[in-house]
């Protein structure tokens, strides 16, 4: 749990403990639902590769960007981790080769503390590992915001809480054994922020700019 977290991390947990006291943990809604039901009408894939997380995830179009591939699109927007959390028993009962997982903004912009954050991605990672143990895990980066256009509702969000939350999480990744994958390095600019020409609302990625990230797998051999 998040007290085996060590150095940075450990106290990146204590300093954002105390930034909200009550945790919107909510994730439950219409749409959540329906995405639910349509995953549960699906037939299940051997072998498959699982994109999991909001709506970033959700907006890829990774069957057309990665033909051939047993892919799983398992984002839905405006998810959380507390969310995933809820839905990741199904995913790994169905013992998929590889998991991307990306998720955290959503829970940046409700101002969930940062320990609470990290403490559901430990549980995720550790579900994972004792539920399906020969599944490779790559824990994405929550990426960057580009506050110069970043919309009203997230701008609470900022670059340095994601960086907080992702060295976290790159501590997470290898003390599972599993790998990090630093999504700031094919989309942030020279000062840290989401690059203008890949965001229409300085948060999301325009659909143009998935096959940037998956050839970005692709180069670290992750695809």
């Amino acid at each position: 749990m998040i007290k085996q977290l060590k150095g940075t991390a450990l106290l990146i947990a204590m300093g954002f403990s105390a930034m909200a006291q009550t945790i919107d943990s909510t994730y439950d809604n219409g749409h959540y639902k329906d995405r639910q039901a349509l995953f549960a009408s699906l037939p299940q894939q051997k072998h498959a590769i699982v994109f999991l997380g909001n709506s970033i995830t959700e907006a890829g179009k990774w069957n057309e960007i990665l033909p051939g591939l047993p892919v799983q699109n398992r984002g839905i927007s405006g998810d959380n981790s507390f969310g995933v959390l809820a839905r990741l028993p199904q995913i790994v009962q169905a013992k998929p080769a590889k998991i991307f997982l990306l998720i955290g903004v959503n829970d940046l912009k409700r101002e969930v503390p940062a320990n609470v954050i990290i403490n559901n991605c430990e549980r995720m990672l550790s579900m994972i590992k004792a539920g399906s143990p020969r599944t490779k895990v790559y824990v994405q980066s929550i990426l960057p915001v580009n506050d110069t256009i970043l919309i009203e509702p997230f701008k609470k969000v900022t670059n340095a809480n994601v960086a907080l939350v992702n060295k976290a999480y790159e501590q997470l990744a290898k003390q599972y054994g599993y790998n990090f994958v630093n999504l700031h390095e094919p989309f942030a600019d020279a000062k840290g922020q989401l690059k203008r020409a890949e965001t229409p609302d300085g948060l999301h990625l325009k659909v143009s700019s998935y096959p940037a990230w998956v050839n970005y797998l692709r180069s670290k051999k992750y695809l």
